[in-house]
């Protein structure tokens, strides 16, 4: 599940509710799976990858990752993402473009220690996407750092909170004949802009 607080009243967020909802009733698996697109200035290529939305407070759209994992990397090269949706149960594929920054160190510490210890041995254990020798060595590491508990009672500074605010929406609705609905909203100067898209 997605925690979601004091959000925006602008309509392509409430549009974004009423889908989520359905999709929950409809028993969505994995509902807060969220593909993440970035761009690696370095190599001239873009990546996507799927991460847990944890939270959307207000207009802020939060997930948890390592800061030092490439996606972390190419976010400070580049804080222009592309996030993407599918809800299968309800054919719903929700686009979003969005500025992307790091959270507060408060606000990541808050989440940190909500999270069960065996997760937090991970955030601790895992140098995200560096090579290592073998999966028995990746379990090592992580039963090590899990019996150790006063490591785990501190968040790591390379692990915290990513907030990215949306400026664009596009909310595609599956249909027969592939006669799909496409409704966009974009932002500009601090205003909401609806348009529909040919199919």
């Amino acid at each position: 599940m997605i925690n979601i607080e004091k959000i925006s009243s602008a309509e392509p967020y409430k549009k974004f509710v009423n889908f989520y909802n359905k999709a929950f009733d409809a028993d969505q698996k994995v509902i807060e799976a969220i593909s993440i697109s970035s761009f690696d200035r370095q190599n001239n290529e873009v990546e996507s990858r799927h991460v847990n939305l944890k939270y959307i407070i207000g207009d802020e759209w939060i997930f948890f990752s390592n800061y030092e994992s490439p996606k972390a990397k190419q976010f400070k090269m580049h804080d222009q993402i592309t996030a993407l949706f599918f809800w299968n149960s309800i054919n719903v594929q929700i686009r979003i473009k969005a500025i992307i920054n790091k959270t507060d160190e408060d606000f990541s510490n808050l989440h940190y220690i909500s999270r069960a210890k065996e997760k937090n041995a991970l955030a601790h254990s895992s140098k995200q996407s560096n090579n290592i020798e073998s999966y028995d060595a990746v379990v090592k590491n992580y039963e090590t750092i899990l019996l150790d508990k006063e490591k785990l009672k501190k968040r790591p500074d390379y692990w915290g909170g990513f907030s990215f605010k949306p400026y664009y929406f596009e909310f595609w609705e599956g249909n027969i004949h592939r006669l799909n609905r496409r409704e966009v909203f974009s932002k500009l100067n601090d205003k909401w802009k609806k348009n529909y898209l040919q199919p």
